[in-house]
């Protein structure tokens, strides 16, 4: 009788636990314009170039007498590549890399550089043939902002105030006359500056207290001169959940001296094991996921500080290190950090912007690590080839949310389940540009469940979407140079519209970007 009784009971428990399973299959969501949403800054949807394995070299800089097309040694297919997802700031020289770097050693004739040896990553020994004018020349090449990371952990304070009046200074003075002696007779108006990078670790193992003092001298040192946007002073920040680092640099780094914090925090599976970049489980992909939807509480948290400090939210917050981190490819330097581009890449890229769309109030710029050949590149380059990866796709996607008012939405999402642990598996963003079109980015990182998403967009006038999509047949597929066009947007259909509601049916581990007019 007791064995009858528990199966019964447990063929009740299942059945009645049907309903719940179902109604959870499905994402709703409800956007809700406001009249104070701020602005998502493109800056959300920088980029970052670090002397790192072939990131500069062999990756943008291939020099002048290569025989690959380039512009001033840069390869023209990558300027081309970055230039179609309006790339709005580029980070340099680092990383780990800007705290061992003297600028002066990269100017003037490049006959006449000294060779250093760049102890972060692998040893080698570089030419300082490309520095400040072949990187602030290129930016212009781009038409994209400078952001430019100055050397606090082995430098002085004169030597980042002369690299300002060198790059700025439109006047008479020793730096700006040694620039004109250079070839540059105009100031390049660089407005992101970097004072230092990863103090508690790379750049000097300091303590909060220190640095911030240390800051402190340095923002006073570094003038304006005649810069129109005057300096925008980016403080290196925490390491991921070091709540006391950005509680101490609030608290003690006068608001006179300070425009934005830093936050650095990588999707990552395990430190010690990172895993591979493309021969990978479904338990790794799901730790990954997990490693980078943490970055929406890091921000709830490290905002939540700010906030006591700067309620007047004069003060940004600026991701300017993220992305997916994993073992090297096979054969590769260790210490180049080159690594493929898969479908899990796209979905912490998606997932990621997202979320900075969502916070875009005290979020002012993030930097994806890095752009070519380096971690999660969106681009990796082969000799004269070079193809463009998924993470690259979804930033060209998300070119929409460039500088539109954010829609704040409420998200109610079902679950990506495995072995007992849970996930969110819808993530989403929306805005409206200027020319009145609203956009929806939706993320599925459910392994292998579509799920069905409905958008209610009653109160806003829309007549007609169309929508992108970017998906493949498996988590692990990427662009490889024998097959560089494996994954890439298409056109998406597989969602009705009617009455101001959107339904969607979006397939596992897919991004869907619709437009409506």
């Amino acid at each position: 009788m007791n064995k009858i009784y528990f199966l019964g009971s447990l063929i009740v428990t299942l059945f009645c636990m049907q309903p719940i399973q179902a109604q959870n299959s499905q994402a709703n969501i409800q956007v809700k314009p406001t009249d104070d949403a701020p602005i998502i800054s493109k800056h959300i949807y920088g980029h970052f170039a670090e002397h790192l394995g072939r990131s500069i070299y062999d990756g943008f800089y291939v020099g002048k007498e290569s025989t690959i097309p380039n512009t001033d040694g840069v390869r023209n297919d990558l300027i081309e590549a970055l230039k179609a997802i309006k790339i709005p700031n580029l980070r340099w020289p680092g990383g780990c890399f800007a705290d061992t770097y003297h600028w002066m050693d990269g100017i003037g004739a490049q006959e006449d550089r000294p060779a250093i040896v760049n102890t972060w990553w692998g040893g080698v020994t570089e030419d300082n043939s490309f520095g400040t004018h072949n990187f602030l020349n290129l930016c212009e090449a781009l038409g994209t902002e400078p952001y430019l990371a100055g050397n606090v952990g082995s430098g002085t304070v004169k030597e980042l105030s002369d690299w300002v009046q060198y790059v700025n200074h439109n006047g008479t003075s020793p730096m700006a006359d040694l620039r004109r002696e250079n070839g540059r007779e105009n100031p390049w108006e660089v407005t992101y500056w970097g004072v230092g990078n990863e103090m508690w670790g790379c750049g000097g193992n300091m303590t909060p207290e220190y640095y911030a003092n240390l800051y402190r001298q340095y923002a006073t040192f570094m003038s304006a001169w005649d810069n129109k946007a005057g300096l925008y002073r980016i403080a290196s920040g925490a390491n991921g959940s070091d709540y006391n680092w950005t509680e101490v640099l609030m608290k003690n780094i006068p608001k006179n001296l300070l425009e934005g914090v830093a936050l650095h925090h990588y999707s990552v599976i395990d430190w010690n094991n990172k895993g591979s970049d493309v021969a990978f489980t479904e338990e790794q992909y799901f730790t990954t996921m997990k490693s980078a939807l943490f970055m929406d509480e890091l921000i709830n948290k490290h905002v939540a500080i700010m906030d006591k400090y700067d309620p007047q939210n004069e003060i940004d917050l600026i991701v300017d290190e993220w992305g997916g981190w994993y073992e090297v490819q096979e054969g590769t330097n260790p210490g180049f950090l080159y690594q493929q581009n898969t479908m899990r890449d796209a979905m912490i890229a998606g997932a990621s912007l997202n979320i900075f769309n969502n916070h875009s109030n005290r979020v002012k710029m993030a930097n994806l690590a890095q752009t070519v050949n380096v971690l999660q590149a969106v681009a990796l380059t082969k000799g004269d080839q070079m193809i463009l990866t998924p993470t690259y796709y979804v930033l060209k996607m998300y070119t929409v949310h460039h500088d539109a008012t954010l829609l704040p939405i409420e998200l109610k999402t079902p679950d990506y389940t495995l072995n007992g642990d849970k996930l969110p598996a819808i993530s989403a963003s929306a805005s409206k540009d200027a020319a009145g079109k609203t956009h929806i980015s939706l993320v599925n990182i459910d392994a292998k469940k579509e799920n069905m998403v409905t958008v209610d967009l009653s109160k806003l006038n829309i007549k007609d979407f169309t929508a992108t999509i970017l998906s493949s047949d498996k988590l692990q597929d990427h662009n490889s140079f024998d097959n560089p066009n494996k994954i890439q947007p298409k056109s998406f259909n597989d969602f009705k519209f009617k009455k101001g509601v959107l339904e969607i049916k979006i397939p596992a581990f897919s991004i869907v970007v619709l437009e409506g007019n």
